[in-house]
């Protein structure tokens, strides 16, 4: 697999002819890798709907197609915007994709659409050929955080640490102990002034901690798994 870090929290999967992007936050984000004419998704999965995640969704689904998934108040305002192309599994549910599959879990924190439509954040665990990515979404420190790798084995965590809104990079470290995952990529960190934050200091915690690897990547950097 190939994880591709587009700003933000917004990341790119690739494994073979499927695409999957997560929290598509392009126009209108200052460290944004690529515009959203640059993408072409063949799937879009959603943490939450803040706008800083809900994105450039549904102007991406109407013109690419892709089938968007996420927890179902979220999906059926999208459906009501006209994108026909949905999936809407709850928290513990899971949806078959070419080659593996997603899975929603919890995350702590707080969720409504800029249109105004409450709805539960999630994390997200996506299977794709051989490899398994458990992106967290908007989330606070919990214990919860250790069960998702008690299922499965966890190749790589892609983990908010700026603060403010998320955990910030003190609690993602015990976030990383919880989780397991051989690998860290950090996020949601320095795209706006009140998350900006030292992601060197949070590899160097966590290295120092756990037995994971914390790779830190700019906008558009790449990550095979």
């Amino acid at each position: 697999m190939e994880i591709r870090f587009l700003g933000h929290s917004c990341f790119e999967l690739t494994e073979g002819d499927t695409r999957v992007l997560i929290d598509p936050f392009l126009t209108g984000n200052p460290k944004a890798a690529v515009a959203a004419a640059d993408v072409e998704p063949t799937h879009i999965l959603l943490t939450h709907g803040h706008a800083d995640h809900l994105g450039d969704t549904v102007e991406l689904a109407k013109r690419t197609g892709a089938l968007v998934v996420g927890q179902p108040e979220l999906v059926g305002e999208i459906s009501g915007d006209g994108v026909e192309n949905v999936a809407d599994p709850n928290l513990g549910g899971t949806l078959e994709l070419p080659g593996g599959w997603v899975r929603l879990v919890p995350a702590w924190h707080t969720a409504v659409t800029p249109a105004g439509t409450p709805h539960t954040p999630a994390g997200l665990v996506v299977r794709l050929g051989e490899t398994t990515v458990y992106h967290l979404g908007d989330t606070a420190l919990f214990s919860d955080l250790a069960l998702p790798g008690r299922r499965d084995s966890l190749d790589v965590a892609l983990m908010c640490i700026g603060g403010h809104y998320t955990m910030d990079r003190h609690d993602a470290v015990t976030a990383a102990e919880l989780v397991g995952a051989a690998t860290v990529i950090p996020c949601h960190y320095d795209t706006f002034p009140p998350i900006e934050t030292d992601a060197q200091a949070f590899k160097a915690d966590v290295e120092a901690r756990t037995s994971s690897k914390v790779v830190v990547l700019e906008p558009g950097g790449t990550h095979s798994a």
